[in-house]
């Protein structure tokens, strides 16, 4: 809606198949190949670890308002138990109301819809400025927060093995309510203006960086790329897993889920739009308003069974958001135990649950969404598109192509294609670098108070900072008495790397060790060597 809809949905596609799929089936051979967490993946190239503490940094972060929005949907999932529905009719005080329920047409074009009334003044209570402040949580959204971490917990407390077995419901379940509102909304009068908006180019639009900028980040977060998520599961695969195929179906299941929800979301808003009399670009419906307000309007106009579809929409949300934030958590507890193996797992669950619900309360007040955007936009969207380059320099220029094309030959038996070391040699890092450029010539700061912007910029400064601090203290760990000695050690894989079976890695370090001694017959600059790595695309040895 941002980003004019079908203007959006053409770099969301170009930038997942040279970007997102590139990146996430890189980041599963990493994991995979080395069984290793997010930081210690970066033994690869020991002065870059600072890339991987900065991406666990960034996805506390994301823990910190996940979870808060998670709660708003058991806000309304124990909401959709009344009878009517609580957003279904506008309450006598809200001025400009519509009933959601109303499926005929009003003439005033200035109503909004009682759903988006009732997520802004009764869920919420929303500040639209933050002026004086943020506000005090709302009670009842922090008890619903309280369970979801409790949830959460639960379901992590006896590690990973029971975050995996919970995933078969948590993923399979919500594409059976997603087709059933997918069926519904196609039927809903206005909505083909909507779905026609989502999927009209508007071309003009393609040479404006924001949009280019949306789409990489959509990709990122949609993915979860570049948060060490990906590596992190990855690393308990068993070594010969083939991940190639696990990639291609996740990456292009993904792309279809997108799409489908698009669909579902615009033939809502292009209801509304009907309904309302407004135009559908007019409709200025963003974030979490798209969720909390056009499915269940969309809910509160099925001819029967409201009550039961509101239920299972808002379990399906529940759960996905459950899965997902089982996800996050879980990257956070590898990269914790991986660094303090003496720990115990459910002392490590139970610390991020701790800060996970305090950090959300600043969530759930009045003007918490306002927090939410400085958050995201400083802390973990600017911070992942700037440390995912790194990620690109470090396993594909630092350790290079060439060497992971031999290690996937060693895992999968299968020779990697064109298209893949084309992608990770130049083009990926290629877009994103163009991209994260301009974010910067046309940043424009959010309608926030100033102290909230030097705040956003605080958060941005501290997580990248990780790279240049461990970066000092990996030279400093190095024994080589000049400094250009230590640098090249620090950029070389430490003693143990490689695959976590012994009689595998004897095999790579003698493949690797073979290799390197070819190359240092040919060549010895460093420039020379980083130049190979990066451009040694087409021809695999």
């Amino acid at each position: 809606m941002q980003n004019g809809g079908g203007a959006f949905l053409i770099p969301y596609l170009i930038v997942l198949l040279l970007v997102g799929r590139p990146l996430y089936y890189l980041e599963m051979v990493m994991g995979q190949f080395a069984s290793r967490g997010c930081i210690k993946v970066f033994d690869v190239a020991p002065l870059m670890r600072g890339v991987g503490v900065g991406q666990t940094l960034a996805l506390l972060l994301i823990l910190g308002y996940y979870a808060a929005v998670l709660s708003v949907s058991v806000r309304y999932f124990v909401a959709s138990f009344g009878s009517p529905l609580a957003w279904a009719r506008c309450e006598p005080d809200w001025s400009g109301c519509v009933d959601s329920e109303f499926k005929g047409r009003v003439q005033n074009a200035s109503l909004r819809p009682s759903a988006e009334y009732y997520f802004n003044r009764t869920v919420l209570h929303n500040f639209w400025t933050v002026e004086d402040g943020v506000g005090v949580p709302d009670w009842k959204l922090a008890v619903c927060l309280l369970f979801c971490w409790m949830c959460i917990t639960g379901i992590l407390i006896k590690g990973i093995r029971s975050s995996g077995k919970a995933s078969y419901f948590l993923a399979i379940f919500p594409y059976v309510i997603l087709l059933v509102l997918l069926v519904r909304t196609c039927t809903l009068e206005g909505a083909d203006q909507g779905i026609l908006y989502l999927m009209k180019p508007q071309w003009e639009k393609l040479i404006d960086v924001q949009v280019w900028y949306a789409a990489v980040t959509q990709c990122f977060f949609s993915l979860t790329i570049s948060l060490g998520s990906v590596i992190v599961f990855a690393s308990y695969n068993s070594f010969t897993n083939n991940i190639y195929r696990d990639a291609m179906i996740i990456s292009w299941l993904d792309t279809f889920t997108s799409i489908v929800s698009g669909i579902v979301v615009f033939g809502i808003v292009g209801n509304i739009a009907h309904i309302t009399g407004n135009r559908v670009e007019d409709m200025q419906l963003q974030g979490p308003q798209l969720t909390f307000i056009t499915y269940p309007d969309a809910i509160a106009k099925f001819d029967a069974a409201q009550n039961v579809f509101a239920v299972l929409f808002f379990l399906m949300f529940f759960l996905l958001g459950l899965g997902s934030n089982t996800g996050i958590v879980t990257t956070i507890v590898t990269a914790v135990r991986d660094r303090f193996p003496q720990l115990p797992n459910w002392k490590v669950v139970i610390s991020i649950a701790i800060y996970g619900f305090c950090c959300g309360l600043v969530y759930i007040t009045p003007g918490g969404l306002h927090v939410l955007d400085v958050v995201d936009k400083y802390g973990v969207t600017l911070t992942t598109l700037t440390l995912v380059m790194l990620e690109i320099v470090t396993f594909c220029w630092m350790y290079g192509v060439e060497q992971i094309g031999h290690d996937i030959q060693l895992m999968l038996s299968r020779r990697t294609g064109v298209f893949w070391r084309v992608c990770w040699s130049f083009v990926t890092f290629g877009i994103i670098a163009v991209i994260w450029v301009f974010s910067f010539i046309q940043y424009t700061p959010l309608p926030v108070p100033l102290g909230m912007t030097v705040f956003g910029w605080c958060l941005y400064a501290f997580v990248i900072s990780q790279v240049a601090i461990w970066a000092v203290y990996a030279l400093c760990e190095r024994k080589e008495e000049k400094l250009l000695d230590r640098l090249k050690a620090a950029c070389q894989p430490t003693s143990d790397w490689g695959p976590e079976n012994s009689t595998v890695r004897s095999q790579y370090r003698s493949e690797r060790s073979k290799r390197l001694e070819e190359n240092r017959a040919q060549s010895v600059g460093v420039g020379k060597c980083v130049l190979r790595k990066m451009c040694n695309t087409f021809v695999q040895k």
